[in-house]
């Protein structure tokens, strides 16, 4: 095992700094600090308690695990302990995480025996709870989404929560990123415009995970000055040295360059902690890697370790599984549990002394994240990065410091996105009336996300698609729709399927829109806490898969196919010798069959056929076309690497000036040759950008727009970083012989010259004259 060690690094431990309980802190609370042997509190906890008090929105920026919970916790309960009136909305990213808090603000008013009620407003509540939340609730718990449409268009019937709301607490900041981030960015304008139309101006309590930009981001989401903030990114809390491994797959075929399996290794690794009795965390990067690993975990110890010891947690569990097993969790009854990210959040599992993460989790603020669920409670503790075989792993394997040494990344939004503005402002009109006249009037109202000028102007613009009416400077709702329906904060589709257990005729788990099309069509080996049930009918009309338990040797894993098409060109035009172009594309997503592969060999075991409708989108995309001639000394699998790697440059100068994430940015590279006696020998490589949203929320017009500089950018990106060959930070890494960098470079220098004579692409390119 130990030459497979890339790294060994002792993480070094950090000393608790303590403040004393604050005067103001009455005895309830005391009572309840103590029954849990907190004489003192942590210094940052402290910070914030009177920061709160005094008036200022917060932002806690600390360590997973620093106790953020009573950063918030302490100050809402004080202040609804000494004003009867007074109200706190907690608003949490998952559901998941807000039925976890509850639990918690709840024993803590218990044990203060305060006379606060909480409630979670969600789309699991029934309805009596539901009229509680609105006439008593004095700590309201929901999500976004719900906020958005359920409570916001209905702030009437809330009208004491907002009235004495004094708190807002916004936990897990830095997920709010992107274009979610953006859409958050609205919602809670939205909220703030409602809160002064009832009279209450609430103080903001964050909290957000290790990010390269707390106050800025908070800043920019809660549509105030920075200096209305108070960052506290100082941890009081005390943090256990960790032993830090980079394990790296043995290599079992030399002259391919083939690794062991890494979900293999991070099972062998996570056996041996099991049999040493280690509490331990398993992170996998899909569903069916984590029902994998649960299930050669599961033969490991069968018959030595008590199945319910050994369990999964992903998205698609019912809502009481995910809850029985995080309670199994901080009662200390589980040994081991293999997750997806949905335990990457602050929810309380308890005490784990060891984390290992089945290959790189996409970033750097992800993977410390999941590396911090470790040595919550206790003494030492051990995280380990098993390196998949991808580039991106192999490069950090090689490069470990590289991967310790490396900034957390930004949180990136940008409220004044058009798109996103618009279908907001119409959801703020449907609320309340605007109130916009000339921008030095004193009546005139700023929309928190957008400045006067702009907000008047996008009110005229809905004013002229009838949309709202303005009479005498006030714009009001004037269309029947109801606008937060049609408003998807996060771009996912709630529209589950259920999955149907024959043989007990009972629902046992759901699976997305998306996520059915390739792990639920007829015959696939549906994976459910490690038992294996077999797809026997998709009923696809009716939302329902209907699966029988069945005990085969092998899994199955589907094969997509994207494929992108222009619809429409809005706008063309040259960029040296290659065709910039903007327009409405087609994005085509088919599961064209799947595979069986054998369990413990992974060996392929056979093919099958699916037949399913394509998962298709209409969106807005850019795209450069790149002549042949151009590369036509490249050699086509050079020439299409290169541009590979220029394209994933782009993405990461895209996403950083445009405020985004690269995850909101789709991307595509099409070969594509003319019906012509060349097309064997002539091609014009194609890459797109396009967003992945339907319909487009306009990333892709304004790369177009900004094409130039972007580009630019990126071919200073590529020359200026310090590696050779090419690395995850410009063009990704690569086995190409030359290297990735040096071909990308050669292509971006060819595209940004321009003083040369444009060389036309194919004219019949994806189908369309391309008029000269």
């Amino acid at each position: 095992m130990r030459p497979c060690l890339a790294a060994d690094r002792v993480l070094d431990a950090d000393g608790a700094l303590f403040a004393p309980l604050p005067d103001e802190i009455g005895e309830g609370l005391r009572a309840a600090l103590a029954k849990r042997k907190i004489a003192r509190l942590f210094s940052h906890q402290a910070a914030a308690f009177q920061q709160a008090l005094l008036g200022r929105h917060v932002v806690v920026a600390t360590p997973t695990s620093s106790g953020k919970s009573l950063c918030f916790h302490l100050p809402v309960l004080h202040a609804l302990s000494k004003d009867r009136d007074a109200r706190a909305l907690y608003l949490f990213p998952t559901k998941a995480l807000s039925r976890d808090q509850e639990t918690s603000v709840g024993q803590l008013i218990a044990d203060a025996k305060l006379a606060v009620t909480r409630v979670v407003y969600d789309g699991d509540t029934p309805g009596d709870a539901r009229r509680a939340a609105r006439e008593r609730g004095g700590i309201v718990l929901t999500n976004p989404d719900m906020l958005s449409t359920g409570i916001l268009p209905h702030h009437a019937l809330f009208a004491r929560l907002f009235r004495g709301l004094a708190f807002v607490v916004i936990d897990e900041l830095h997920t709010y990123r992107g274009v979610f981030g953006s859409h958050m960015a609205h919602v809670v304008a939205r909220l703030r415009r409602i809160a002064r139309f009832h009279g209450s101006e609430p103080v903001f309590l964050c909290a957000t995970a290790t990010i390269g930009n707390p106050l800025e981001h908070a800043a920019r989401l809660l549509g105030v000055s920075a200096d209305e903030i108070t960052l506290i990114d100082r941890s009081g809390a005390p943090r256990q040295s960790r032993r830090f491994f980079l394990f790296n797959p043995p290599v079992v075929n030399a002259e391919l360059g083939i690794r062991a399996s890494y979900l293999k290794s991070a099972v062998m690794l996570a056996s041996d902690l099991v049999e040493k009795r280690v509490p331990t965390i398993v992170f996998g990067a899909s569903r069916n890697s984590v029902e994998i690993m649960l299930k050669y975990l599961r033969d490991r110890f069968a018959g030595l370790v008590p199945d319910e010891s050994l369990v999964a947690y992903r998205g698609g569990y019912l809502p009481e599984m995910r809850r029985r097993i995080e309670r199994d969790l901080r009662e200390g009854k589980i040994l081991a549990v293999v997750a997806t990210n949905a335990l990457e959040l602050g929810i309380d599992i308890g005490s784990l002394d060891a984390v290992i993460c089945a290959g790189y989790p996409g970033s750097i603020a992800a993977m410390w994240q999941r590396f911090g669920r470790a040595g919550r409670r206790s003494g030492k503790s051990i995280i380990v990065l098993v390196a998949s075989s991808a580039p991106v792993d192999q490069y950090f394997a090689q490069n470990p410091e590289a991967l310790l040494g490396a900034p957390i990344e930004e949180a990136r939004i940008d409220p004044s996105n058009v798109e996103i503005a618009i279908q907001h402002l119409k959801c703020a009109a449907f609320e309340l009336p605007f109130a916009c006249g000339p921008e030095d009037a004193p009546s005139s109202e700023r929309y928190a996300c957008l400045d006067a000028q702009a907000t008047r102007d996008a009110l005229r613009f809905l004013g002229g698609h009838g949309v709202v009416h303005e009479a005498k400077g006030r714009f009001h709702w004037a269309a029947d729709a109801y606008p937060a329906n049609h408003v998807s904060l996060r771009n996912v589709s709630w529209d589950n399927f259920a999955i149907i257990d024959r043989s007990r005729n009972c629902m046992i788990a759901e699976l997305d829109w998306r996520a059915a099309h390739t792990m639920l069509h007829e015959q696939a080996i549906y994976q459910h806490e490690a038992d294996q049930y077999q797809v026997e009918q998709l009923d696809y009309e009716n939302h329902k898969a209907y699966v029988t338990k069945v005990e085969p040797d092998y899994f199955t894993e589907a094969m997509v196919n994207r494929k992108v098409s222009v619809i429409e060109r809005t706008a063309t035009r040259d960029f040296g010798s290659a065709l910039l172009a903007w327009g409405e594309v087609s994005v085509v997503e088919k599961v064209v069959g799947y595979k069986k592969i054998k369990y413990h060999t992974h060996e392929n075991a056979g093919y099958g056929d699916v037949r399913l409708p394509d998962m298709q989108m209409h969106t807005t995309a850019f795209w450069i076309t790149v002549p042949f001639e151009l590369v036509r000394d490249m050699g086509r699998a050079t020439a299409m690497d290169a541009l590979c790697g220029a394209g994933r440059a782009l993405e990461t100068v895209s996403a950083l000036s445009l405020m985004c994430e690269p995850s909101d940015i789709g991307q595509a590279l099409e070969d594509k040759a003319p019906e012509s006696l060349l097309a064997s020998v002539r091609f014009d490589p194609t890459l797109f950008f396009f967003d992945r949203c339907p319909g487009g929320i306009g990333l892709s017009e304004r790369i177009y727009e900004r094409a130039d500089e972007l580009i630019d950018r990126t071919l200073e990106l590529v020359e200026r970083c310090a590696c050779e060959h090419g690395c995850p930070a410009c063009v990704g890494p690569t086995n190409v012989s030359g290297g990735r960098k040096a071909t990308a470079t050669s292509l971006l220098r060819k595209l940004s010259t321009r003083d040369r004579s444009p060389i036309r692409p194919n004219p019949t390119a994806h189908g369309e004259s391309w008029a000269p």
